[in-house]
């Protein structure tokens, strides 16, 4: 690393910048500083900062009625802190909880280091025994597919979920999607029991990456994946098709693909981002004539009622699990580019102007 110390900075829609930050004042009780070692790209959130399309721009957002609603928006140009996947290895500790060269996952954005508050921030100690790149997943990315599970599993017994595996075991599952998050949560349901676990994807590349980490995939452009697997699929006479749909492709086309792939009564869980909203989900279709239920899993709330059992920081220690069981597949299949930190402004104008041909691209 470079002795500057900076953060990168979305200026306005399509402008990126490294800001140079001022040294920090020494560390005082409950305070720890890192050093970024690397921060991990979300293609789908980050990118909207870059290109405008991230809604939060454009309408207030009510948190008390959680409406969005007219009027001039909370959050506006310049954004300086966007990004969610870091490793940061602490280089100055006022806290017991973590010591000099620890390995720490955070939250705190793309930057090259971060003062943080113990009280504040939260952070997830890296085990000596995983690699480090890996810890990009344990804070935020991991914990959001872990929670798809606990909401598949609360849609099955309600509040009582004792295991991520209580709403996939046994059962057949179907992926919409074999980005970073549809891999991760396939991955999930397989490590928890599903009987089939089958990833619906369009690009060769990311198929390739899917059936190269063991699970079955599916090319929509060959076969209609609904008839396909309703016809393997079938409980009882008129009962056909997956148990639960991850939906994890940030598209409209792949939520309503999802719907044609569950049995009737089956619910999808949907992980996915909409910032250009969902205008070609057909409701009067198979939402309707199934009796189907569409449950949004996001990491800002577990499934009402399992808070008591479930937070975010057993999540994480469910990723934790994960990356133990598939972390070198992981490293090897789904971990596809690597840039430097600086170079950040550059990497995130040109992947906002194209398709980002990888998966996970990790800053170093």
């Amino acid at each position: 690393m470079t002795d500057r110390a900076f953060t990168v900075v979305v200026e306005r829609r399509g402008v990126v910048t490294l800001r140079d930050d001022p040294p920090p004042p020494p560390v005082h009780d409950g305070q720890f500083d890192v050093e970024t070692v690397f921060s991990g790209l979300s293609t789908g959130t980050d990118l909207s900062w870059v290109k405008g399309a991230n809604p939060a721009l454009h309408r207030r957002w009510d948190s008390e009625l959680g409406l969005f609603m007219p009027g001039d928006p909370d959050v506006g140009y310049p954004i300086e802190k966007f990004g969610y996947m870091q490793v940061g290895r602490v280089t100055n500790s006022a806290i017991s909880a973590v010591q000099q060269g620890d390995l720490v996952a955070m939250t705190y954005g793309h930057r090259s280091a971060y003062r943080a508050d113990a009280l504040a921030d939260r952070f997830v100690k890296l085990p000596d025994s995983l690699d480090p790149v890996l810890g990009i997943f344990a804070a935020h990315m991991g914990p959001i597919c872990a929670n798809a599970l606990l909401h598949a599993a609360a849609d099955v017994h309600g509040a009582d979920v004792r295991s991520l595996a209580d709403g996939v075991r046994g059962r057949r599952v179907a992926i919409t999607g074999a980005g970073v998050v549809g891999l991760l949560t396939g991955l999930f349901a397989r490590l928890h029991g599903a009987a089939s676990v089958v990833v619906v994807e369009p690009t060769p590349a990311r198929r390739r990456v899917a059936t190269d980490l063991g699970l079955e995939v599916i090319d929509p452009d060959d076969v209609d994946p609904a008839v396909t697997l309703k016809s393997r699929w079938r409980h009882a006479a008129g009962d056909r098709g997956a148990d639960v749909v991850f939906q994890c492709r940030g598209q409209a086309s792949a939520l309503a693909l999802a719907l044609r792939l569950l049995r009737p009564q089956g619910t999808v869980i949907d992980l996915a981002f909409y910032p250009g909203g969902s205008e070609d989900v057909r409701l009067g279709e198979e939402f309707h004539h199934n009796g189907l239920s569409l449950r949004c899993s996001q990491i800002g709330r577990v499934p009402r009622g399992t808070s008591h059992l479930w937070d975010r920081e057993r999540l994480s220690a469910e990723t934790l699990a994960l990356l133990a069981a598939y972390g070198d597949d992981i490293t090897r299949h789904v971990i596809t580019d690597f840039a430097p930190l600086a170079e950040a402004p550059e990497t995130l104008v040109r992947l906002a102007n194209s398709r980002h041909a990888g998966l996970q691209l990790v800053f170093t």
